[in-house]
């Protein structure tokens, strides 16, 4: 049962690639919507400069984020390398948003 499991280095190769294009667009997005809304809140200017910096810069995370997936050592470490990150920014706007604070 175990050897039907197996994947051929060809097959194997292909999954890591589909995964790591699946960290880059699903991952990279959902870290730069995170930056992109952190920065709004969190930036010291007036709501419309601090949200349209935000926007701006997630652009650039996005474009870091693709680089990061494709140059990061393995899979897992693509993934966590966007997760954490993604985590603590939902975090820190979560905790923002119970704490009410202006």
């Amino acid at each position: 049962m175990l050897a039907a499991l197996q994947l051929t280095p060809a097959a194997r190769h292909r999954w890591v690639v589909a995964s790591r294009a699946l960290a880059a667009i699903v991952g990279g997005y959902v870290l730069a919507a995170l930056s992109a809304a952190a920065l709004a809140v969190f930036l010291p200017l007036s709501r419309a400069d601090a949200t349209l910096t935000g926007t701006m810069l997630s652009f650039l995370v996005y474009a870091c984020a693709v680089v990061w997936v494709f140059a990061a050592r393995t899979a897992t470490r693509a993934w966590l390398g966007l997760l954490l990150p993604s985590a603590a920014l939902g975090m820190a706007l979560w905790l923002h948003r119970i704490t009410g604070a202006a």
